[in-house]
C-alpha cells in the first residue's frame, strides 16, 4: 500500500525547503502533522499542525493548497528546557521524523501509531565539503572547504559572547561555495591555558591563515559576524593593517560603537550602565538599554568613515538584548564621510537578536552562559516566531547574494563585511 505521506526532498541542505504532502486520505478527515527531532544532547524537540483533507483526500492548509512547507512546522519546534537548538557535529545530518496522525492531536504522540512517517535529513555539509581543524599558530578554528579544486573566496566567521567553536554556519557557507573559517575567540585553547583573553593579533592570524591557504582566493575575503563578533569585525576592518576584507556582514546589534578592545563589551555597559538592566515578567534579563542613549563621543566609536569595503547590517527591530536599531541608525555617520554607498541595512520588524540560518527554531528567550564567568542566566532575545523566522530566511538569501556579488562577481578585490546586529 502506498504511503499517504510524501516528503520532497527527504534529504538536502539545512537551508533548503522541503514539501510535506498528505494525499489519498478520506475527504474531510482531520489530521495532525507532527515533527520530532532528537537532539545530540538527548533532548527531544517537537512541533505539530492540524489540518483537514479536502474533497480529494488531500491536506489543504489555509495557504498551501495541499502542500505544507516542511520547515515552516520546524519554526515552532519546542522543548521543555530553555536551551537553543544548535548542531554540534556538522558531519552528521539533523534528522527529523515527520508523521501523520488521525485526528487533531495535541499530546501523547509517542503512545500513538501514526498513519505514516518519513525520516528527513538536513545537512550543513554538502557532499564533498571538507572539514579541517586548525590549531596552527595558537588558533582554535575549523576550516570548511567547498567541493572541488578551488580556489574559493573566503569567509572568516565570528560568533558572539557565548564562546565555543560554532561550526554550522561556516559549514553551510562552504556548501554554497565559500571557504569558511569558524573561529573561537572567547573559549579558545590559548585562553583556557593562560587565562588571558586574545588580542587583535589573534584575529589577524586567523585572517592570514585563511588568506594564505592554497585553495582560498586571498584577495577575496569576507568577514561574517554575529552579536559580539560584530564589534571585532568592524573594528578590525577599519583599523587593522593586516585584515583587508572585500565585504562584511554583521548580524544583530551593531557593536561598532565601541572603539576599544572587544573585552570591553561587557565592562563599559554592564558596570557603568548596570542599573539599566531590566527583567521581564518571567525574570528574563533585558540588556537592551545598556547602550542607550547612543553616545555622541567619537572617541568611543569606530570611525566608520574610514571603511573601504561593502558592509551589510542585519537588524532585528525587537532585539531585547541590544539596542540594534538605534546602533544601526548611528552607523549613518558613514553618510557624513561620503561612503554610505557601501552600506546596506536589512531591518526586520518583530525580529529579535538571534538571527540564525533559515529554518532554525526561533528562541525568544534561552539560557545564556557567560564566557568569562560561566554564569548561566535566562536572557530575553526578542522577536515573534513567524516574523523572526521569515526574517531569517530573507536575510540568509540576501546575504548569499551579497557575498556572491562581492566575492565572485565584483571587480574590487579586498574585503566584505556582513554583520548581524
Amino acid at each position: 500500500m502506498q504511503s499517504p505521506l510524501k516528503i520532497h526532498p527527504s534529504r538536502g541542505l539545512m537551508d533548503e525547503k522541503f514539501i510535506v504532502l498528505v494525499q489519498k486520505v478520506l475527504p474531510g478527515c482531520q489530521l495532525t502533522v507532527h515533527a520530532l527531532h532528537q537532539c545530540e544532547d538527548g533532548n527531544s524537540w517537537e512541533a505539530f499542525g492540524h489540518y483537514t483533507t479536502d474533497a480529494s483526500g488531500t491536506v489543504n492548509g489555509t495557504c498551501f493548497t495541499g502542500y505544507q512547507s516542511g520547515w515552516d512546522i520546524l519554526w515552532e519546534l519546542t522543548i521543555s528546557s530553555p536551551f537553543r537548538l544548535r548542531k554540534k557535529n556538522v558531519q552528521t545530518p539533523m534528522e527529523v521524523t515527520i508523521s501523520v496522525y488521525q485526528g487533531h492531536q495535541t499530546e501523547g504522540f509517542v503512545d500513538q501509531v501514526p498513519l505514516a512517517s518519513v525520516l528527513v535529513e538536513r545537512w550543513y555539509m554538502a557532499p564533498g565539503v571538507r572539514r579541517i581543524p586548525i590549531t596552527e599558530e595558537g588558533l582554535t578554528a575549523t576550516l570548511f572547504l567547498p567541493a572541488g579544486p578551488g580556489p574559493f573566496p573566503g569567509v572568516l566567521d565570528l560568533w558572539g559572547g557565548g564562546g565555543q567553536l560554532v561550526e554550522y554556519r561556516a559549514a553551510l557557507l562552504a556548501s554554497h561555495g565559500f571557504a569558511s573559517l569558524a573561529l573561537d575567540y572567547l573559549t579558545c585553547k590559548i585562553t583556557l591555558e593562560t587565562g588571558k583573553m586574545v588580542d587583535n593579533q589573534y584575529f589577524e592570524t586567523a585572517y592570514r591563515v585563511l588568506q594564505q591557504h592554497p585553495q582560498v582566493l586571498g584577495s577575496r575575503i569576507a568577514m561574517l559576524a554575529l552579536s559580539l563578533g560584530t564589534s571585532i569585525t568592524l573594528r578590525m576592518a577599519v583599523n587593522s593593517q593586516v585584515i583587508k576584507v572585500t565585504t562584511a556582514k554583521t548580524y544583530f546589534h551593531i557593536l561598532s560603537i565601541w572603539k576599544s578592545s572587544y573585552r570591553c563589551f561587557y565592562l563599559p555597559c554592564q558596570i557603568r550602565n548596570g542599573s539599566k538592566t531590566r527583567f521581564s515578567e518571567k525574570n528574563e534579563v533585558i540588556w537592551r538599554d545598556l547602550l542607550l542613549p547612543i553616545t555622541t563621543d567619537p572617541s568611543f566609536k569606530v570611525d566608520m568613515g574610514r571603511l573601504q569595503c561593502p558592509l551589510m547590517l542585519v537588524v532585528g527591530e525587537d532585539d531585547q538584548n541590544w539596542a540594534a536599531y538605534d546602533s544601526a541608525m548611528d552607523v549613518k555617520m558613514m553618510e557624513r564621510a561620503g561612503n554610505s554607498h557601501l552600506l546596506t541595512i536589512l531591518s526586520y520588524p518583530k525580529t529579535g537578536h538571534l538571527i540564525e540560518p533559515p529554518y532554525t527554531p526561533h528562541f525568544r528567550a534561552s539560557i545564556f552562559r557567560k564566557a568569562d564567568t560561566h554564569e548561566k542566566i535566562m536572557v530575553l532575545w526578542g522577536g515573534q516566531t513567524v516574523e523572526h523566522s521569515h526574517a531569517q530566511e530573507d536575510a540568509w538569501k540576501k546575504m548569499l547574494v551579497f557575498l556572491r556579488e562581492n566575492l565572485y562577481g565584483g571587480t574590487n578585490p579586498g574585503a566584505t563585511l556582513l554583520s548581524h546586529l
